[in-house]
Parts: C-alpha cells; structure tokens; sequence
C-alpha cells in the first residue's frame, strides 16, 4: 500500500489539463496523521511537492474537573521524494477550578522519511523526528525533541501500525497541549471501505510525559471520511484505562490537500529540432 497518487491533483492545482482515469487522490482518507484522529500513525509521507493543511480541534476532560480544549494547525510539505517536513501550532484553553487560561502552547517542527513501501518481505519502515519550543503561556519550559519509528504491514484492506518513540529535554513542565513525550508506544489496525470511502481504526497507546511521572494509556476509535477529493474530516473518541491521563478526549478535524505552481518543477521539453 503506498501513499495516493496526488499527481492529478496537483496538475488541476496549476491549471495543467491531464485529467486521469479514475480519482486515485480520493483514497486520502487511508493516511492515518499523526493525531489524525488516533496517536498512531501509518508509515507514508505525503505526496512530493504537495501541502497538506490539517485543521483539527481537541477536548480532554480528567476525573479532578480539568478540561482542555486545543486547536493545533498543522502543515506539511513533501520537500522530497518519500519524505516531509512541517510546522505545528498549538493553541489551547485550560479550564482549572473554573478558570481558563488561554494562549499558545509552544510550536513543533518535525520531519518523516519512509524507507520502502510495504512488500511481502518487509512492512513499510519510517522514521520522524519532532522538536517542540516553548512558547505562549501554555508552552511549557524548555525545548524537547523526539524520534519516532513507524511500521505499517497490510492484509488485503486491514492494515497493522506500530509506533514507538523516545524523547529527551524539557524539563519537568510540559506543554499543555500535545507536548512530546519521554516515551510513547502504540499499536493501531484500521479496514478500509473503499466503495464509501471511509477508513476506521482502533488503537491502544502508552505513554510517559516526562520522567518520574505515571503511565498513561488509552483505547482509542476514529474514523476518516474522504468527503471531497482533496478534503477528508476524522473522528476519534479516547477513553483512558490507566490510573493516569484524561479521562475522556475527543477530536474532529479536516485535512485538506494542494499544491502551488511556483514550487514544482517545470515540465521537461525537447529543444526545437531536438529528439521527440
């Protein structure tokens, strides 16, 4: 399973008539992003030359009464062949005892490379790397940078992910929203409906924020609904089954796909008199 061919796309986006036979961007809702709509993801960047702007927003709610709503806008570039980089904001409001505190919670940059595609030997391998800044009254105090592994392997139109990553720095505040973890591990398995074109998943994740803290692990379910051919909306419910983390989480968002002509290479043509 490779990631979809946006070539179509990204012709219509500059204006090139070179219409294909079929949609083939319209199995976007397959990509399983980061957070998008459960922590695991799958091990495909996204297309080369292309954007994708993911808009998503998230509710937490722990057993002492603080809630968490957070907006983190996310884009992401495939600068290279089978690899991408991006940028993330979060922005979050933290309700405690009654008050809320809003405000920008840091900013993240991170990187994907995807080492083969899945075969019959080997699964799909990548490699990210995050690094979170503080920033904001809710950015937490000091930078951390993580390294994730990702496999994914396919059976027919079931797929298995795994996750696992390891990060360092940052002190003893983390962000508060999505701020990269000491440690993290999940497994994911998500069915394809081709004809409907709508992915679910089920996830279990654990997780340790910073160092000396407990563990935190979640059962997660999520859906991703390609509603038109560049924009897809996601749907995923968290319930939490350690002593620690939220209770309750909740996240919506869409994930919209393009390209910019002045950033994709020119088409090649023969000089005149040349070779046809």
């Amino acid at each position: 399973m490779t990631r979809p061919n946006l070539g179509w796309l990204l012709a219509t986006s500059i204006g090139i008539l070179a219409p294909p036979a079929r949609a083939v961007a319209q199995t976007d809702y397959r990509n399983l992003d980061d957070d998008r709509p459960t922590s695991v993801e799958d091990a495909y960047p996204i297309e080369h030359w292309a954007f994708e702007l993911i808009a998503p927003w998230r509710y937490e709610r722990t057993r002492d009464g603080t809630t968490l709503h957070s907006f983190a806008p996310e884009l992401a570039y495939g600068l290279f062949r089978n690899g991408h980089v991006g940028i993330k904001l979060p922005l979050g409001g933290e309700s405690t005892e009654g008050d809320r505190t809003w405000g920008l919670s840091g900013f993240r940059v991170f990187g994907l490379y995807n080492f083969n595609t899945d075969g019959i030997r080997w699964p799909a391998l990548s490699l990210r790397a995050d690094a979170s800044f503080p920033a904001g009254d809710l950015g937490g105090g000091g930078s951390r940078l993580a390294i994730k592994a990702i496999v994914t392997r396919s059976f027919g139109r079931q797929r298995v992910h795994l996750n696992g990553s390891f990060g360092s720095g940052g002190g003893e505040e983390p962000a508060a929203v999505e701020p990269l973890p000491r440690w993290s591990a999940g497994a994911a398995v998500d069915h394809s409906f081709i004809r409907e074109s709508i992915l679910l998943v089920a996830e279990i994740t654990a997780k340790q924020t910073s160092s000396g803290d407990a563990t935190e692990a979640h059962v997660t379910i999520g859906a991703r609904y390609q509603v038109a051919p560049t924009i897809v909306f996601d749907l995923g419910m968290a319930r939490r089954v350690s002593s620690q983390g939220p209770d309750f989480a909740v996240t919506v968002g869409l994930s919209h796909a393009f390209a910019i002509a002045g950033l994709m290479p020119m088409p090649h043509r023969p000089a005149a008199g040349g070779a046809r």
